[in-house]
């Protein structure tokens, strides 16, 4: 079995945001990037399966500033293979819906079985790029993945989680694309050795042979969230609490006090 893992790095929103001029994205100039939490996950789900089975890990992302170091802790973390994928006529980062082709078309020149990545992203919040792979390479696909189990070689069982705590074992037939939630073991730490041997190599850098998507939605505006009030602190014994909390219900029309 051939995994191959999509990684993107994405902006770290722990840090300040700021939206840019005219806008329409976040000022990008001087924010800190991640690795996405999410295909993380997919890619430590990715080295579990190749301890299962003996599977062979590739780790790929769209070529960029930040790319080389990521993809070389994926090798540290026990990836086989990474590979930079550079696209022409880009300017700042590349949507889900726009990267599918590009991904695509290395899963099929890669020779992959298994496709992972993230079940969605901070600029991907609807969780698009492991549904529209799935259409475009036409293999099924299963997204918001906890755990995946290999049968017998061409088909494979996966864990996919829905509201409320439900989840549902679905089989599929290989080749085929996972949006994953969450890896079935804790992400495990990389040591400075592993990493610094890794940190030696380069990360071959090969041309996408598929062009990148023209988008077809246009984002009209960004703004900030509007700051909520702060918390209300409640003083006196349980009695004058209980009333004041009385009051601010019925005042917020939450409750009718008789």
């Amino acid at each position: 079995m051939h995994i191959m893992v999509v990684l993107r790095l994405v902006a770290d929103l722990g840090g300040d945001i700021e939206i840019a001029h005219g806008g329409k994205d976040i000022d990008r100039e001087w924010v800190d990037l991640k690795l996405n939490e999410f295909d993380d996950h997919a890619l430590e789900e990715a080295i579990f399966l190749k301890e299962i089975v003996g599977a062979k890990v590739t780790a790929i992302m769209i070529d960029g500033d930040g790319v080389e170091r990521s993809l070389q802790t994926a090798l540290a973390r026990g990836a086989d293979e990474a590979r930079r994928i550079a696209v022409d006529d880009t300017d700042g980062p590349i949507s889900s819906r726009a990267m599918t082709p590009v991904v695509a078309a290395a899963a099929a020149e890669l020779g992959a079985d298994l496709v992972l990545t993230g079940v969605q992203s901070p600029e991907d919040i609807f969780g698009q790029l492991a549904p529209s792979l799935g259409a475009v390479l036409g293999w099924p696909q299963a997204s918001a993945v906890s755990s995946v189990k290999p049968d017998d070689g061409s088909t494979i069982t996966v864990q996919q989680e829905y509201s409320g705590g439900v989840s549902a074992a679905i089989r599929l037939p290989l080749p085929a694309v996972l949006g994953v939630q969450t890896a079935s073991r804790p992400i495990r730490y990389v040591t400075g050795s592993k990493l610094r041997q890794a940190m030696a190599e380069e990360i071959p850098r090969i041309e996408a042979t598929a062009a990148v998507a023209m988008p077809d939605v246009e984002i009209v505006e960004l703004r900030v969230p509007d700051e909520a009030g702060g918390a209300v602190m409640l003083d006196g014994d349980a009695d004058a609490i209980a009333d004041e909390i009385l009051r601010l219900l019925a005042d917020r029309a939450l409750l009718q006090v008789c």
